[in-house]
This record gives C-alpha cells, sequence and structure tokens, in this order.
C-alpha cells in the first residue's frame, strides 16, 4: 500500500467509530465472534471494511485508522461482546502486553500467556521475517474465550510503501512454522523468511550451530559459503491485494458487475424490503444503496473482496477520492444499521434479514444487471455532493451555484 501521511478528521473518525462498532456487532449477532476474528485475519476483507467507512480505498491510513476505530467503537461494548481490543500505533503498541494482561485479570485468561504471544507475533515480524519493512503498529484482538487474531503493519521509507501482517490463533500450530494468515504487500525480490515451510531445516541448523560450533565456527561456514546461493524453490500461486500508487478510483480498480448487482439491488429491493423505513424523512435511494455495499461486508464471502475500491463508492473518502464523503448519507446508515442490530437485540430480526436479502439479491442481480460506469457514477456523486452533506479534508462542499463564484 501507498505510504500516506496526515489524519483522520475528527468529523470522519467519529463516524468510522460508530460504523466500525455497528459492523462489528451485525456481524457476531449472525455469525459468531470466530467468524468475526476469520474476517478480520483476511486482508482482502480488512481493506474493504476501512474503504466502505470512507477512509482512502488504497493507502496505509486504512490500517491505523481501522483499528483505531474498532478500539474506540468497542471499548464500552467489550462485555457484551467478550472482545477487547488491544495496542495500536507506536507507544499504543508497546502497551498491547500490560493491556492483554489486564484483559487476562478480568476475565479470567492466561493474560501472561497472552502478553507472551504478543511479544513473539511482533518480534517474527520484524526478526524472523526481514523484508525491509519496520514495524510500527502492532494490534491484538482478543476474545473473552482466548481465541485472537493480530493486525501488524510495517513501513519502508525508501519505498514509500507499507505492508501488512495479519494472524490468526484458530488452527495456528507453531509462531515460526508458516504462521501467518497473510502477508499482504507487493514483492520485493527474495527476502528472509524463516517461518517459511521451506526454512524448518534453516531453523534446525542455526540452533545446531548455536549449539555445536559457537560463535567463531559460524562465521568460518560463512566465509566458506561466500557466493552462495539456495536456489529458488517453487512459490504458491496465491491472489494478493496490491494497492496502486494511484488515488483516484479507476474502472481497472473495480468489479464493474458485482457494482451494478449492488446498485440493481438497492433499487429493486429498497420500496420493498424497507418500505417503512423509506417514510422516514432523508432516508431514500442513496441511503440504500449504501446499505447494499455495507450489506456485502457483513454477509459477503472472501473471494468478493478482490476490488475493495468498490466499496468507497459507498461513503466516499476523506481526499475527496472517489468523492467527497456524503455525511448525510453515512448518517442514516448508520442509524439503519443501530437500529436493525438494536431490534436484533431484542428479538426482532426483521431488519437484520432486510439487509442480508439486500446482499443475496445483489448476488443474483449481478449475473445480468447493467448500469452506468464507474466514472460516470462518480460524475454523478460529485454533482450532487452538497446535497449529500459532502465533506473533506478541504472542508464542505459547495453548492453548484457557489463554485466558481467566491462564494
Amino acid at each position: 500500500m501507498p505510504l500516506h501521511g496526515g489524519h483522520v478528521p475528527a468529523w470522519l473518525g467519529q463516524r468510522m467509530t460508530r460504523m466500525g462498532a455497528v459492523i462489528v456487532e451485525a456481524i457476531i449477532l449472525e455469525y459468531g465472534r470466530d467468524e468475526l476474528l476469520r474476517r478480520l485475519a483476511h486482508p482482502f476483507w480488512f481493506q474493504s471494511f476501512g474503504a466502505v467507512m470512507g477512509m482512502d480505498w488504497h493507502s496505509s491510513g486504512i490500517t491505523t485508522s481501522v483499528i483505531g476505530a474498532l478500539k474506540r467503537g468497542l471499548a464500552p461494548l467489550s462485555k457484551e461482546l467478550g472482545l477487547t481490543v488491544c495496542g495500536g500505533r507506536g507507544r499504543h503498541s508497546r502497551q498491547t502486553p500490560s493491556e492483554l494482561i489486564a484483559v487476562g485479570e478480568r476475565v479470567g485468561l492466561d493474560g501472561e500467556g497472552l502478553a507472551r504471544a504478543s511479544r513473539l507475533v511482533a518480534k517474527v515480524d520484524s526478526a524472523a521475517v526481514q523484508d525491509g519493512f519496520d514495524l510500527y503498529l502492532h494490534a491484538f484482538i482478543v476474545a473473552d474465550d482466548g481465541r485472537w487474531v493480530v493486525v501488524q503493519q510495517g513501513m519502508s521509507d525508501a519505498r514509500r510503501q507499507a505492508r501488512r501482517y495479519h494472524w490468526l490463533s484458530e488452527g495456528m500450530a507453531s509462531f515460526v512454522d508458516a504462521p501467518h494468515a497473510a502477508i499482504e504487500g507487493e514483492g520485493q525480490g527474495r527476502i528472509v523468511n524463516l517461518t517459511d515451510l521451506r526454512a524448518a531445516a534453516s531453523r534446525g541448523v542455526q540452533l545446531d550451530l548455536l549449539g555445536g560450533i559457537g560463535p567463531d565456527g559460524i562465521l568460518r561456514e560463512l566465509r566458506r559459503m561466500e557466493g552462495w546461493s539456495a536456489p529458488a524453490g517453487p512459490q504458491p500461486l496465491l491472489p494478493h491485494l496490491v494497492m496502486p500508487a494511484h488515488h483516484d478510483v479507476r474502472p481497472e480498480d473495480v468489479v464493474e458487475r458485482r457494482l451494478h448487482g449492488a446498485l440493481a439491488a438497492a433499487a429493486a429491493s429498497g420500496p420493498t424490503d424497507f418500505a417503512d423505513l423509506l417514510l422516514v424523512p432523508g432516508v431514500g435511494a442513496r441511503t440504500v444503496r449504501a446499505l447494499a455495499m455495507v450489506a456485502e461486508v457483513v454477509h459477503g464471502a472472501p473471494c468478493r473482496f478482490t476490488d475493495p475500491a468498490r466499496f468507497s463508492l459507498a461513503h466516499g473518502g476523506k481526499d475527496r477520492h472517489p468523492f467527497p464523503v456524503p455525511t448525510r448519507v453515512y448518517d442514516r446508515t448508520i442509524a439503519v444499521m443501530r437500529s436493525a442490530v438494536r431490534k436484533a437485540k431484542l428479538g426482532s430480526a426483521e431488519e437484520m434479514a432486510a439487509i442480508q436479502r439486500l446482499d443475496d439479491q445483489a448476488r443474483r442481480l449481478e449475473r445480468t444487471a447493467t448500469g452506468p460506469s464507474v466514472a460516470a457514477l462518480i460524475a454523478e456523486e460529485r454533482a450532487r455532493s452538497h446535497d449529500f452533506g459532502g465533506r473533506s479534508v478541504f472542508g464542505w462542499e459547495p453548492a453548484p451555484d457557489e463554485v466558481g463564484t467566491g462564494g
């Protein structure tokens, strides 16, 4: 991901906190806590999650902003959901072990064991994986039953890029033998990765060397091996999420049939499934369109998140890419999701079911639906930005008749 500076403005950060929390609640209600942890460990979903919340869809800032939003939003819900977000960026990452010990004392887990896991994860990605990226973010999300997910991010000043590392305790047999759920980033050539399955022999030899011939012997072996390089083994063909350097959303960044499916589902399902809701002032077709994309983040399968840029078409981005954040739409989307979650907790699941049908309908319709191009959709959104309460780091979007008038 391109390494971006700047900060998330308060008006967006507060909305991300509310949106992130309600999406997490919806996923846990529908699929359980373990499924949420699996989603957080999936880099494609994680990037789409940040994009649907209005963060820059392709940049390194998604990681820090999503983790920050979840830490703020889930703190008051930690007892209810049985989930705690520890760590964060910079100095917050160094507080992770003490935070985990406190969680252990509160819920009856082995806090010291969790703290040790946190240190090991950080050590692996900074020492055992030497890829030119320095860690600066470490987030440890732990459930009350002891299962956890870790999201780390490193940066390379020389390349102006960031790389994300995902860990999931479920199914992880070792901290040093292929432990990652994912490492996402553009290929950087040959690196040192002692956690690779093919490095098992190397790890064993290193232990033998340290315990046997000692430092002087190691130096002799290095001199003897000078000029030797290991043959490259076959690399598994896995999908990778590599974010482009360009900030604008381009047609090639979006799977258009999926976009058209969501637009068609919003147009077809809105008047039917959201009849009562549509009578509420301010809730209309544009909000239902955003809900279609939020619904996919809640219900969609991992294979559907290969184009995170598409989810930025729900609530835009703080830097006006693909368009300014439509704050009125954003607030109504949050209100609809909160209402659905609240009613589901009380035993009335009609609104949650309607949101799921919206996602189901989008998947059915994408095979046949047609619609505006990505460029046309963005142009329309920008033209109506003022009506939607468009806002970015550059300020509020002016009314069309104010543009160029100096007013």
